[in-house]
């Protein structure tokens, strides 16, 4: 009987993962299936660009996985039973139970409401490719005339705004953040950011904390009301409950407590990687929930995987957090430097080259995506009559 592995989620963590392993497991000792909502890969980081209104391009998931091997599941993970190593799934096809061998959690994270009455009821995010679809249904409506709030002062903040105040420029665009615009960059980053918000003509309320948002608007902590046709959330991320209730350890936010090599602390059969993932990084720091976290996570997860499983050395990969990459619209961006500890270096890369150099790392990680056998080894690794790793886990 093949070694059954699951895959959970084909984002940017789970979608690379998953035709990794397939490159590098031998075939007659390994059944990889994924478990994905969505019959296409979604590219998360460009879903601000979704909403305003540019098409994306398709990368269907059945074309990415033709002729490796790997089952493609399309349904929704509702539940998972870590004791009893199965994934519970709702799809076209009913209801289901897939059991696994080796689990790789990769389902990220989505909009982060922190408890704020409304956002559920009237906000709009763009966390997801349905949510960013309706967010764009909703602008289109709007059409020349109207206002809309963002409420947030991170990365997914700043790039909903711009993206929106330069693809709707009949709009009015606001930003609310409880913090200072940008206050994390260096000197010349935060001056080119703010000459971008006033560039678009983006009116900026710092030091505002939301605290409930209604059909019309939202209200400040302090009273004040902010009138608007649209308001976007876009003031942080949650994990989904789901392993917080599977058993597994987690931490207080849900993400699941793992190792240095991404596996879970509680079930060493289990890896996760991605938002998902409470990972340290070589700072002593948990890693920030972020693409750049999802990559280097991942290249963790599956060195640990094919290693556990078959015996070879596992090696590893730093867990860094090298920089922020912000777009300011389609042709402005900047790309910020941070150090050790997660703090901005003076240097950073700004304007028109950022913007490419942005586009260059969403292009590379998108073919990287669809081109899930490329360097396909010529040998592939074979299971070992007792994984090494689970052995150690059952002696300990």
């Amino acid at each position: 009987m093949r070694h059954r592995i699951s895959v959970l989620g084909a984002g940017y963590a789970g979608a690379c993962a998953a035709g990794y392993l397939a490159r590098h497991l031998h075939p007659d000792d390994f059944e990889i299936t994924v478990v994905n909502a969505e019959p296409d890969f979604v590219e998360r980081m460009r879903l601000h660009q979704l909403a305003a209104g540019q098409e994306l391009r398709r990368i269907g998931l059945a074309e990415m996985f033709a002729g490796t091997g790997i089952r493609l599941r399309l349904a929704r993970v509702t539940a998972v039973d870590a004791g009893q190593r199965t994934v519970t799934v709702t799809g076209g096809e009913g209801s289901d139970r897939i059991e696994y061998d080796s689990l790789l959690y990769t389902l990220g994270s989505t909009v982060g409401d922190h408890g704020v009455p409304g956002v559920d009821e009237y906000a709009f995010h763009v966390t997801g490719r349905p949510a960013a679809l309706r967010l764009r249904l909703r602008l289109d409506e709007l059409g020349e005339d109207g206002t809309v709030l963002v409420v947030g002062g991170n990365l997914t903040a700043i790039e909903a705004a711009t993206e929106i105040a330069e693809s709707r420029p009949g709009l009015r665009v606001t930003l609310a953040t409880s913090g200072e615009l940008g206050g994390w960059l260096a000197p010349r980053s935060r001056r080119h950011l703010l000459r971008a918000f006033d560039r678009f003509g983006i009116a900026v309320h710092e030091h505002t904390t939301i605290a409930r948002v209604e059909k019309a608007g939202a209200v400040a902590a302090d009273g004040t009301a902010y009138a608007s046709d649209v308001t976007v959330w876009a003031a942080g991320f949650a994990v989904h409950p789901i392993a917080a209730a599977s058993g597994l350890g987690v931490e207080d936010d849900g993400r699941i407590t793992v190792d240095r090599m991404m596996r879970s602390v509680s079930h060493p059969e289990v890896y996760a990687a991605g938002d998902s993932a409470y990972a340290i990084g070589g700072n002593g720091r948990p890693l920030p929930m972020s693409c750049a976290s999802a990559g280097f996570t991942r290249i963790q997860a599956t060195a640990a995987i094919i290693g556990d499983l078959t015996g070879h050395r596992i090696s590893k990969t730093p867990l860094a957090y090298l920089g922020n990459c912000i777009s300011l619209g389609g042709k402005d961006a900047i790309f910020q430097v941070v150090d050790g500890d997660a703090r901005s270096r003076s240097w950073s890369l700004r304007g028109r080259p950022a913007a490419r150099f942005k586009a260059f790392v969403l292009s590379g990680a998108a073919w990287s995506m669809s081109h899930p056998t490329y360097g396909l080894p010529t040998r592939k690794r074979r299971l070992t009559t007792a994984p090494h790793r689970l052995v150690q886990a059952v002696a300990g």
